[in-house]
């Protein structure tokens, strides 16, 4: 058996002109075009070619995710590492968010960058209404995700727990490279992909925890059944 190793773009008929009578035929092939003197299979070939089909909901979330302007926005420690990601070093213009905007209406993406304490947190949905539409939210590091080692009444458990979060980065501070890499995640999400949990991933829906012993303790069926099956295990 005899292997022969190719270039995938040898075959491409995107493939650059290799000589000048190359690239001049196809110059007077986009000429007979525009005159109208192709027809037939040559018109066919041209335009499958040049032409790529897809919908204006496609094409605007592509937009949008490559053109994200966050807010001007920080909270506590964690601001400091996500002000690292508009450095050379980890350069987050690659993804078309490096102009971080000074007002929420020209803003659409909030980052909370630390914790949210409770006097903190109608300034922050306040912010958060007054941005545009469509607007997303990244909830960066341990505090403003659960509250962290904050565990008390001044601060907020969660800012799921007062508006909408798309993306929860973890870490205490998560480093810039965690920020970009929950970026990402949401750009995903933008253009309508995006990755699913690891519950969906590992078929582990029915592994959620609750809270037990007070009056909203009400787990679901596969909850109590997943509980239910530890116990057995441990012989408990």
């Amino acid at each position: 058996m005899e292997i022969e190793r190719q270039k995938l773009r040898v075959h491409s008929s995107l493939e650059q002109p290799k000589t000048p009578e190359d690239l001049r035929a196809r110059q007077l092939r986009a000429r007979d075009l525009l005159r109208g003197d192709l027809e037939g299979a040559d018109l066919d070939a041209y335009v499958e070619e040049r032409v790529a089909t897809s919908t204006l909901e496609k094409v605007l979330n592509t937009a949008r995710a490559n053109s994200i302007f966050p807010a001007t926005f920080g909270l506590a420690c964690c601001a400091i590492e996500m002000m690292s990601t508009v450095s050379p070093r980890y350069d987050i213009a690659r993804f078309g968010a490096e102009a971080f905007r000074a007002s929420p209406r020209q803003a659409d993406l909030l980052i909370l960058s630390g914790r949210v304490s409770i006097k903190m947190a109608p300034v922050v949905r306040r912010i958060y209404d007054q941005m545009l539409e469509p607007k997303w939210a990244i909830s960066m590091g341990a505090c403003s995700s659960s509250g962290g080692m904050f565990s008390n009444y001044a601060v907020v458990q969660g800012a799921d727990k007062f508006m909408p979060v798309d993306v929860h980065v973890p870490g205490c501070p998560p480093r810039p490279e965690a920020l970009l890499y929950g970026f990402n995640k949401l750009q995903e999400k933008i253009r309508g992909n995006p990755t699913p949990g690891w519950r969906s991933r590992y078929n582990a829906h029915g592994t959620e925890e609750w809270a037990r012993g007070g009056p909203a303790s009400k787990p679901s069926e596969e909850a109590l059944e997943a509980y239910e099956k530890a116990r057995e295990v441990l012989g408990a």
